[in-house]
């Protein structure tokens, strides 16, 4: 390994976080230093609208949509894809191959700089993975990178990854998935989770922007970052600011009165509805990979492996019994007015290798639902009705319509008698924590997908070590998402994705029951948002412009 040059310093930008001080009704800009540059963006200010959360902006402490949406505008990668396209290409990367079976070779372009001046070199690259599997947080992507056994910097700008797995498909995918932001190892911290306000102070940023302004979950301001270079080239907007709501109804109020420019994630499906009639506005539409699911947490589940009664057979049979009543048709009818769909899988339809077991495993077979078949597997199982079920939801998270949601998921399991659920509610940054602690024995998550592909769909969920934390173990399973992903005839890797799919079926450590699609809503003279809503599944803010 090559060691850092002793000219290498820490250089602390002079932004500060005043985020009051901006005027949202002109949707004005920061000034804040972005390394001594001007901003390389061409020219305008947008202001976005979400009610998505930030938990950290620290890649190795955070694992949703919310801060990852941060990350993809900041934060340099390996890896990426370009606007329109699923497929990785080199980023800040000048090449990326397999040298061997188990080593994978990345060469970066050179004289790379962080934002605040520092020299981006192959030693921040190999500082970056080793603090992800040194920090291993438990809200973190850790869990991806369960194939990477070390990492080794022959030179400045080379970097060797050793692989514990040969062939693996999938490895250039995770380089660019939240596992893989590129951090300055002169800001962050290697061995814990370095806080929002050094990093932005730090301005250790290379991405199509910079943060000048940070204000959690409040206000966050970007500039144009004119030295990044990476594939998705120069931003088209020069200064961006980002407004988070608390409420859903806001945000459509204001993406309709014209005081915001774009409104993305997550209007109700009944908004979306109406914005469709409304000409003042463009509502776009982009490919799906997102799912919502019920995860079983199986110490604290009804018969849990710490319940006082723990039998693991009749944990089984409560979770069959809920998936036999989930009326998935129902829920996206509706809650959602059909801009979700029906999921019998734990791969969505349109990926390779998806296929519909819960369909055929459980409810009347067509892909309903099947209350005496529930009832039936409780009785065999020797489960005394109603089934006392706490189950949370989170309430800020995954947009206006949970509540809904998960009236309509109590509204199903009580009205077959089998049930008694007691629903509750928390908001994400609480949530986010104490779903790992093993505090809700059944709760909802949702998933947007870090790569188009399968795996992305098994591997978080499903390995021993898994981003759950749900305290699932099948080895077979195990081995199997390993081997799928070290299998480099398509044919083969398909039927052991379809084979991991049909076991993890008769486990149901998740019940999965709708897949959705991305929605924009624009301005009428802002351009853009069809370019990166696409199977990528990444947002991307240098796309957007207004006319």
């Amino acid at each position: 390994m090559t060691p850092r040059s002793s000219s290498r310093r820490r250089v602390v930008a002079t932004a500060g976080i005043a985020a009051t001080a901006l005027v949202l009704a002109a949707c004005g800009g920061s000034d804040g230093d972005n390394g001594g540059s001007e901003g390389g963006g061409g020219g305008g200010t947008l202001t976005i609208g979400t009610t998505d959360k930030v938990t950290t902006l620290d890649p190795a402490g955070s694992y949703d949509n919310g801060s990852f949406a941060v990350m993809n505008q900041v934060f340099p990668f390996l890896m990426n894809t370009p606007l329109g396209s699923p497929d990785v290409e080199p980023d800040i990367a000048e090449s990326a191959e397999f040298t061997s079976p188990t080593q994978y070779t990345v060469t970066l372009k050179p004289d790379l700089k962080w934002a605040n001046g520092n020299d981006l070199t192959s030693s921040d690259v190999k500082f970056s993975f080793d603090r992800q599997l040194a920090i291993a947080d438990e809200n973190g992507p850790s869990s991806l990178l369960y194939n990477l056994d070390s990492v080794e910097t022959p030179d400045d700008t080379t970097v060797v990854f050793n692989l514990k797995s040969e062939n693996d498909q999938v490895f250039p995918q995770i380089l660019s998935s939240p596992a893989g932001p590129i951090v300055d190892e002169d800001v962050f911290s290697a061995d814990e989770l370095t806080p929002d306000d050094e990093i932005v102070d730090g301005n250790a940023f290379h991405g199509q922007y910079v943060i000048t302004s940070y204000d959690l979950n409040n206000l966050v301001s970007y500039e144009a970052y004119p030295d990044y270079q990476g594939i998705l080239g120069e931003a088209k907007t020069d200064q961006v600011n980002v407004k988070y709501y608390a409420d859903a109804s806001n945000l459509k109020l204001d993406i309709q009165e014209g005081n915001i420019d774009v409104a993305f994630r997550s209007l109700s499906a009944t908004d979306i509805e109406d914005l469709r009639g409304n000409d003042e506005v463009k509502v776009v539409d982009g490919p799906g990979g997102e799912i919502r699911y019920i995860v079983f947490n199986f110490n604290t589940q009804p018969f849990g492996a710490t319940t006082p009664e723990a039998d693991p057979a009749k944990a089984l049979a409560v979770r069959q019994a809920v998936a036999n009543l989930i009326d998935r048709e129902e829920l996206a009818d509706q809650v959602y007015k059909g801009t979700y769909t029906p999921l019998y899988s734990f791969v969505p339809e349109g990926l390779t290798g998806a296929i519909t077991p819960l369909q055929e495993k459980y409810g009347d077979g067509s892909g309903g639902p099947d209350a005496d078949k529930a009832a039936q597997v409780l009785e065999a199982a020797g489960v005394q009705t109603p089934v006392q079920l706490s189950l949370q939801y989170s309430n800020d998270h995954y947009g206006p319509s949970s509540g809904d949601e998960y009236a309509l998921i109590k509204d199903q399991l009580e009205s077959s008698g089998l049930f008694t659920v007691d629903l509750q509610t928390t908001e994400w940054v609480q949530y986010s924590e104490q779903r790992t602690e093993d505090v809700y024995p059944s709760y909802q998550l949702g998933w947007f997908p870090d790569y188009s592909d399968a795996d992305n769909y098994l591997t978080p969920f499903f390995l021993t070590e898994n981003f759950l934390s749900n305290h699932y173990e099948n080895q077979q399973v195990n081995d199997l998402i390993l081997q799928q992903a070290a299998t480099a005839d398509e044919g083969e890797r398909t039927a052991l994705i379809e084979q991991i799919q049909e076991l993890v079926a008769d486990d149901l450590s998740t019940v999965p029951y709708l897949q959705g699609a991305q929605v924009a809503v624009t301005g009428a003279d802002v351009e853009g948002a069809e370019d990166t809503l696409d199977a990528s599944f990444k947002f991307r803010y240098g796309a957007l412009s207004k006319g």
